[in-house]
């Protein structure tokens, strides 16, 4: 029996192979694909572990002639361990022979894929002069995020808020030393988000973190750390004034408290969702009408953003001759 090759990429080769600015490129490209009907994504499927907020979580999709699937465990709790809270892989197929053509580390994966797309809506939605950014949350994702925000608006303040403070001082010293930028540490999220014209919310928060009265005429919002129904980073208030922009629909129904909440109690319905980012690349919904409205990006994250994020860093290490091949059987 003849053995077939696979690609093994470590999250270090990730972090080399997709780097954000091409990765906020490729996610314009697939959510745009995805609105056109080229991808196939059913909601991903969670497992909640009994008695704990741990979860087991698979997110698979079709995108073109691409096959793959994101399986992953979610352990919020790590905070504070050596952990991160998303840990798996993702895993990359082709859809001539259904041959396993890469395992892919999805922490590195996930970290810049998921800011890239916030990356996309700031591009897209925030206002062109926008200098002041806030940041809540001190995690890997507040890194890239940080790293998405300076790539498609050239901030001369940052700054940056977290629950446990020593972790946002070290976010501090991080962004100097790999991103060479200056973030002031702030007390409190209000103090992050006041007179922002772009917030980024990052955090583990199951009870909002922003509040609607804080936000300044013309800011835009990404928000990405709730993942669930019951969970939310943003009050009603805020989800009421401003224009609210989805990855996707389907997702938004199903999963996001920061949407959910708000129309259960009323304050918004789902008109109120102007429309998905891939519907405002194609121009199939309006962007930002004035300098002085508030908009907002909820993210959630899709699967069809792994399966071309692997597809990406597959031909990329392909061509650079990177990488670590294993045989995993496959041939007759």
């Amino acid at each position: 029996m003849t053995t077939a090759r696979t690609l093994i990429v470590s999250h270090d080769d990730v972090v080399r192979l997709l780097p954000m600015a091409a990765c906020i490129d490729l996610m314009g490209e697939t959510l745009g694909a995805l609105t056109r009907g080229e991808g196939l994504l059913p909601l991903r499927t969670v497992l909640r572990l009994p008695g704990q907020r741990n979860m087991f979580a698979t997110m698979p999709a079709v995108l073109g002639p691409s096959i793959g699937a994101k399986v992953i465990t979610v352990f919020p709790d790590n905070e504070g361990t050596p952990y991160e809270s998303h840990i798996g892989v993702v895993l990359y197929f082709e859809s001539t022979n259904g041959r396993l053509l890469a395992i892919i580390d999805a922490s590195s994966v996930t970290a810049i894929r998921t800011a890239a797309v916030s990356g996309l809506a700031t591009r897209w939605l925030a206002r062109p002069d926008a200098r002041t950014l806030g940041i809540l949350g001190s995690g890997v994702q507040a890194m890239t995020h940080l790293e998405a925000m300076c790539a498609v608006r050239d901030f001369s303040t940052i700054r940056v808020w977290s629950r446990h403070h020593p972790n946002a001082l070290a976010f501090a010293e991080r962004a100097a030393a790999t991103l060479g930028r200056t973030v002031e540490v702030v007390p409190r999220a209000e103090d992050a988000v006041r007179g922002a014209d772009v917030v980024c919310t990052t955090t583990g928060a199951r009870e909002p973190v922003v509040r609607g009265e804080w936000l300044a005429p013309g800011a835009h919002l990404n928000a990405v750390g709730a993942s669930v129904a019951t969970a939310r980073e943003l009050d009603s208030e805020a989800v009421r004034r401003a224009r609210l922009y989805v990855d996707r629909r389907e997702s938004v129904m199903a999963e996001a408290g920061d949407f959910l909440i708000p129309r259960e109690e009323g304050v918004v319905d789902n008109t109120h969702i102007v429309g998905e980012l891939g519907e405002l690349v194609l121009g199939r919904v309006p962007g930002r009408r004035s300098a002085d409205e508030v908009t907002i990006f909820k993210s959630l994250g899709l699967a069809v953003e792994d399966v071309a994020s692997a597809r990406f860093i597959y031909e990329r290490a392909e061509a650079l001759g990177t990488g670590t091949w294993v045989a995993l059987g496959g041939l007759r």
